[in-house]
Formats: structure tokens, C-alpha cells, sequence
């Protein structure tokens, strides 16, 4: 009897992975028609508006078609993988709506995929070590063959020699040395474990002294597009987090009344205390900068006035003032700003804040902040200072009401105690929506940070 091909073939269609997401750019397939995979195994990542993320396939079966090549960017709900659940039936196959993708040059290497996989949510991912896939069916059989795939697959992944490793690198390391056309395989690795980092493409791109991250800097900055010798002009297409990102500052700019106010301010006890929790063992092994004291100086200011911590909804025509705040940190990645944040910041005990931020910096980093990690903000710190700026008027991440800019901290003069003093400066910027805050308000706010700041023991005597 023939089987039903529509119950044998499952079509794995694009799924929104974040909140109204209408399309998602394919960066890499990590499997290719033939290759088995089972439930819960990641089989590709993509880029949307708000993160790169990677898809686990929901079915057991092999792989009977690729149904878009890597950098095409597809609409949600539409098929991108088809799985044979039910192979070796014998039924025909079903009509392709698309040409079968040939193996790209950098397809991973054909690995046993460990036992007792833990299957992943979307968004979340898995470790590059355990990014695997089985052995095609029939090739442990016969070894000739084995062989001859191996070197096939060596050749095709660049390197001409059989059994050579491919080289280690994440999937955003790998789409960047892509885009700027250098091989893996030339490049020397500085990461742990052998792991070829950003800095180690863009060195072997233009090989230059890798840049000092300041502190506390949360991602590296977006590496220049490559120029073409005699070329005039470069287009870089805009797409993914830098598209969603210019549309969402043009709405809140052109929809939020935007006010900003400036005060600068001696923050030299700040820093001695920063210095005093680097040594103090409840702090050991937690992130420790000047960036996690202001976190938690905001947080006290908003808690001295929690009428600023809102947000307009036009629909409703209704002010929806929260009771929590999910503290926003601006983030510069190479794949534009973005804005995670730290669920119920205000519950957090200071060690418990350094370590979130640590987290949140670390995964910014990697790459791997996921969109449910950007939703729900209420309100932004951006720290312009690691890039040497005294500060900024920022503009608000849509939806929130306040966005706090933090400039360069740098020794100056100041009046200390009525005599002229070397002190640790720094100026503060406070944007708000004039809809939600008037200036009463604001400077509130803003002066709460300030004094906290100025004299630090306020973080116990006010909290």
C-alpha cells in the first residue's frame, strides 16, 4: 500500500522567534539534504530585526530538501526545510517548490551527534562544540566511501587535506570573515580553545594591533565594510538589527516629545567604592565597575520616583505606570545597537545585578542575546563614555519613558572642601518623554542619580 506523502514529509516553516517579527534572513544551514536529524536538533541559524538565533528542527528523519539559500531573507510562516519522517518507503518524493541548495563551502563537518542531546529553545541555542549532526546513513558501512566523502568534504571546506579540523569559529565570526572574504583557514585563533575570535578576522582582513576595550564597554564596535581597491563608494545593504533600529529611533524621535537634561558631577567616592567591591569577597568572581553603580543609583532614583517610570499607550490614551523595572543596557554588536535588559532589576540585590549585567554583557558579546531578552524595557542606561564622549542627548528606546546617558569619566579640577582638587568627573544626560515627565519631574531623577553618586553611602541610607 502507498503511504500518504503528505503525512511522510513535514515542512518545517519559518517561526516568528520574537513578538510580530515578519521575516528572518537564513545566515547558515547546519545540516544538507541526506543528513538525518532528529527532534530538537538545530539545523540553521537566522538573523531577524532583533538577534541572530538558532532553529531546532521539531521532527526525527533525513533531510529531503533545503528550500532557500543562505542570505535569503524569508517571510514568517513560509516552508524553509522539508524532512522525509518516513524514509526508505519507496514513495515518490513530492514536487519541489525550489531548487535543492548545493553544499556550501563552509558546511560543518560530518560529525556523530552525541547521545542524549538536550533539545533547545528557539533563541536560546546551543554551544558550538555541541552543534553536530549524525553520520549520513551508510557511511560507517562502508569505509572506502567514508573516506572518499571526507576528502571531498575537506577540499570542499578549503582545506585540501584529509582529516584536517575545520576551523573553530561561531556563526557570526564565520559571517563576518563572508563578508570580508577571508578564508578560516589562514587565520591564526586567539580564543579559548583554539576559537578564532572577531579580532582575529578583522587582524588577518588589515592586520593592525587588536583595539583595548575600555571598561565598561558591552560588545565590540561593528567592523568596517571592506573597500574595494579604486572603489569610490561602498553600499552596505540595510537589513536585520540596524533596519529595525533606525525605524524604531525615527518613530520614538518623531512620536516622543524628547527632553533632555545635563548635570555633571564628582563621582571620585564612586569610584573608591567600585575599588573597594573588587576586593570584597561577597563581590568575588561578579562583574565590579562604575556602570553597576549607576545601574543601581537609577534604580533608587526611580524607586524615590516611581511616576517616572511609565509609558504612554496612544490607543488607550492612558499612562501605564509599572511597578517592576526591566532595566534596558545599550549595546553596540556588530550587528547594530541593541537593547537587552534586566528583568525585575529593581528586586536585585547588588551582587545579583552585577551578576546579570555580566551575563547580559557576555552574550551581547557572543552574539547570542535572544529577542525575548530585549522586550518588556522600561527604562535605558547608555554608557557613551567607554568611547571617550562626555555624554550625549539619547533617544528613548520606544515604549519607555527615560533613557540615561553616562559620559566619560575623567580627572578635572574641581572645587573639593573649597579648595581647587584633582576629582573624577563625569556628566550625565537624562532624555524623557515630556508626555509622561515634565521637568519637576526629570530633574528629580536626575538629581536623585547625582547625589547618589556624589555621596554613595545615600544607596543604603535611600534605598
Amino acid at each position: 500500500m502507498t503511504q500518504d506523502t503528505s503525512l511522510r514529509f513535514r515542512e518545517f516553516k519559518m517561526p516568528d522567534v520574537g513578538e510580530g517579527l515578519t521575516e528572518a534572513e537564513i545566515l547558515k544551514w547546519y545540516v544538507q539534504p541526506g543528513d538525518t536529524v532528529t527532534d530538537g536538533q538545530v539545523v540553521c541559524e537566522v538573523e531577524t530585526a532583533k538577534a541572530a538565533v538558532e532553529l531546532p528542527i521539531p521532527y526525527d528523519g533525513v533531510v529531503h530538501e533545503l528550500r532557500f539559500e543562505e542570505g535569503t531573507t524569508v517571510d514568517v510562516g513560509t516552508s524553509i526545510i522539508t524532512i522525509d519522517v518516513a524514509p526508505g518507503s519507496g514513495d515518490a518524493a513530492p514536487a519541489a517548490a525550489a531548487p535543492v541548495v548545493e553544499t556550501p563551502a563552509e558546511a560543518p563537518a560530518e560529525e556523530a551527534e552525541p547521545k542524549g542531546r538536550t533539545p533547545v529553545l528557539v533563541g536560546y541555542g546551543v554551544a558550538e562544540t555541541s552543534t553536530k549532526r549524525r553520520a549520513r546513513k551508510g557511511t560507517s558501512a562502508v569505509p572506502e566511501q567514508a573516506a572518499a566523502a571526507a576528502a571531498i568534504q575537506a577540499e570542499m571546506n578549503g582545506h585540501g587535506v584529509v582529516g584536517q579540523a575545520r576551523p573553530l569559529a561561531k556563526p557570526p565570526v564565520r559571517k563576518l570573515a563572508k563578508d570580508l572574504g577571508i578564508d578560516l583557514a589562514t587565520v591564526t585563533p586567539t580564543g579559548p580553545d583554539g576559537v578564532i575570535t572577531r579580532e582575529d578576522v578583522h587582524a588577518a582582513a588589515a592586520p593592525a594591533p587588536a583595539p583595548v576595550r575600555a571598561e565598561p564597554a558591552l560588545a565590540a564596535q561593528p567592523g568596517p565594510a571592506p573597500v574595494v581597491a579604486g572603489a569610490r563608494e561602498t553600499r552596505i545593504p540595510i537589513k536585520g538589527v540596524r533596519k529595525a533600529t533606525a525605524a524604531a529611533m525615527v518613530g520614538s524621535a518623531f512620536t516622543a516629545p524628547h527632553v533632555t537634561e545635563f548635570i555633571t558631577l564628582d563621582v571620585t567616592r564612586t569610584m573608591k567604592l567600585v575599588d573597594e567591591l573588587k576586593a570584597d569577597k561577597d563581590m568575588s568572581g561578579l562583574r565590579v565597575n562604575p556602570l553597576l553603580l549607576i545601574a543601581k543609583a537609577l534604580l533608587v532614583a526611580i524607586k524615590r520616583n516611581p511616576a517616572v517610570n511609565a509609558a504612554w499607550d496612544e490607543a488607550a490614551q492612558e499612562i501605564v505606570q509599572k511597578h517592576y523595572v526591566n532595566l534596558g543596557i545599550a549595546a553596540a554588536t556588530p550587528r547594530g545597537l541593541i537593547v537587552p535588559n534586566i528583568k525585575d532589576a529593581h528586586d536585585k540585590t547588588l551582587p545579583e545585578l552585577a551578576q546579570a549585567l555580566g551575563e547580559l554583557v557576555s552574550t551581547a558579546r557572543e552574539g547570542k542575546t535572544t529577542p525575548a531578552a530585549m522586550q518588556g524595557g522600561t527604562v535605558t542606561i547608555t554608557n557613551v563614555g567607554v568611547f571617550g564622549v562626555d555624554t550625549g542627548t539619547p533617544i528613548l528606546n520606544p515604549g519607555e519613558s527615560a533613557i540615561l546617558a553616562v559620559g566619560a569619566i575623567k580627572l578635572q579640577p574641581w572645587v573639593h572642601k573649597g579648595k581647587v582638587k584633582p576629582r573624577q568627573v563625569t556628566t550625565l544626560a537624562l532624555s524623557f518623554d515630556h508626555r509622561l515627565v515634565d521637568g519637576e519631574l526629570g530633574s528629580k531623577v536626575l538629581a536623585d542619580v547625582a547625589a547618589i553618586l556624589e555621596q554613595p553611602k545615600r544607596l543604603i541610607t535611600w534605598a
